[in-house]
């Protein structure tokens, strides 16, 4: 392989190293389509030294103190805020997102979870439970030792430090393993683990392919919980996989969220909301509103407008600091959503705008960009408005009563998150009891507490991550009753 692009390594034991078998997989900036560094293909050696540096450092990692784990993760979080602008760039190459977001987005919150679970590593506490005739119950909550987070592709730093976070902050060692196709910002964060004296072995992260170490490390009979985020198909060999041997699962999966639009909200907030929420990331978030309900009787005014704004959207280099709209992860993915343009036109579907490769000047001349995309008049059980596409294409949906957009809403497998906007209180809070979502915003998206609970409902999985939810998942609680008169 050439010698000029980067080799990225895993972190085992404290220590940055090559795969054991030597063997390197291509990473591609999805901007150029060029291959510009190379992952480890990691395999079973690897995964045996990392299960067991982690057994060696989990005696210890596991009686530190709260407050002494809750230093090391600000340490880190002041590791990430010092190379906040490398971390950025490294994140728009590697997943073709706008440096803008990254910049805002990514890598803030990534801090944000860091320093998030160092406070609520002091801060987390158990029952008791006095009984009457001189007995008292108390719960212990006790870390379950080696766990595995894996990561997806999407948001790469974001979502792997809020998974690491509060496993470590809850006494756990980790295996990590990030997406293979967005892996250069979990490779920084080794380094840093390293620069901010993580105990060894505390955290191991491990890059590879899903099929390959993926499935090794689910598999591992010394992991004993795993923290998943990713596609719902994933999620379920994941399961199948982990529910025989009894480990503890959080699977945060797929969604098809519904935004729902009626004529009494306030209009300008809520159409420049809507088409953040559709294609920001270039769609390529779990909780994009791509499905957009819209009350009857403003339907082609919200239409003319959306269409409007969306054409408005620049896409472009992502390196330039105006792009608001970057490349797709992959030429796979690309592939992925064009064929599913190409479905929504074979099940009648009218294009509005997009529908098509975009093809960028200069660099960016064989990167991997679609335009935002918009299609109406889709029956809502189509397969286009049934299965996630996760990339720029939102349909909209014309729903008459409150009960039809409560039907539409609810017609899916999924049940992640969904957005109400209206001016109706009572209706606002009647919608958010009925809608079968893990997440319902009211007049607003992606305004996040950290510490409230984040999942869904169905086939968009099972358990919850986020404030104590995380950390009650990352321990094993145990009841211990003493009598005493």
């Amino acid at each position: 392989m050439s010698a000029e692009l980067e080799r990225i390594r895993n972190l085992i034991d404290g220590d940055l190293r090559i795969p054991d078998s030597g063997e390197f997989i291509k990473n591609y900036d999805p901007a150029t389509g060029q291959a510009y560094a190379l992952i480890p293909e990691s395999g079973e050696k690897d995964l045996a030294a990392a299960v067991s540096a982690a057994g060696r450092a989990f005696p210890e990692w596991c009686t530190t103190s709260a407050e002494r784990r809750s230093r090391f993760l600000s340490r880190i979080a002041d590791l990430i805020e010092k190379h906040s602008e490398d971390l950025a760039h490294a994140e728009s190459v590697d997943t073709g997102k706008p440096i803008s977001v990254a910049r805002t987005i990514d890598i803030p919150r990534a801090q944000a979870n860091l320093r998030f679970f160092a406070g609520a590593a002091t801060q987390f506490f158990s029952e008791s439970h006095a009984m009457a005739g001189g007995a008292i119950n108390y719960t212990l909550r006790q870390p379950h030792g080696t766990v595995a987070c894996i990561s997806p592709w999407n948001l790469p730093l974001y979502l792997l430090t809020w998974k690491i976070a509060p496993a470590l902050a809850a006494g756990n060692c980790v295996i990590a393993k990030p997406s293979e196709i967005t892996p250069m910002t979990a490779y920084i964060l080794s380094r840093l683990c390293v620069e901010a004296g993580l105990p060894r072995g505390v955290l191991n992260i491990l890059h590879g392919t899903g099929p390959g170490i993926g499935q090794a490390i689910v598999s591992h009979p010394e992991i004993t919980a795993i923290s998943f985020t990713g596609g719902t198909a994933t999620g379920k060999r994941i399961a199948a996989t982990a529910a025989p041997e009894f480990k503890k699962l959080s699977l945060e999966l797929g969604g098809k969220n519904p935004n729902i639009v009626f004529a009494d909200c306030d209009w300008d907030t809520m159409i420049s909301t809507s088409v953040r929420a559709a294609f920001q990331n270039q769609g390529e978030i779990c909780l994009c509103g791509s499905r957009i309900l819209v009350e009857h009787s403003v339907y082609e005014r919200f239409r003319d407008e959306f269409v409007d704004r969306v054409q408005a959207i620049t896409v472009d280099d992502p390196l330039l600091e105006a792009t608001e709209h970057g490349a797709l992860v992959s030429k796979t993915h690309l592939d992925k959503v064009m064929d599913y343009i190409e479905l929504a036109r074979d099940e009648g579907g009218g294009i509005l705008c997009g529908g098509e490769k975009l093809t960028i000047a200069g660099r960016c001349a064989d990167g991997w960009f679609v335009a935002p995309t918009v299609i109406e008049n889709l029956a809502p059980d189509c397969r286009t408005n049934q299965e996630e596409i996760f990339g720029p294409v939102a349909t909209l949906i014309p729903f008459k009563t409150e009960a039809e957009a409560i039907e539409i809403a609810n017609g899916t497998a999924y049940g992640l998150a969904a957005s109400i906007w209206s001016q109706d209180v009572s209706r606002c809070h009647r919608l958010a009891a009925a809608i079968e979502s893990g997440i319902i915003w009211v007049n607003t998206w992606m305004l996040r507490d950290l510490r409230t609970p984040m999942g869904g409902m169905k086939q968009s999985g099972i358990g919850r991550e986020g404030g104590f939810e995380i950390l009650r998942f990352f321990t094993e609680p145990k009841n211990v009753c003493i009598r005493y008169s």
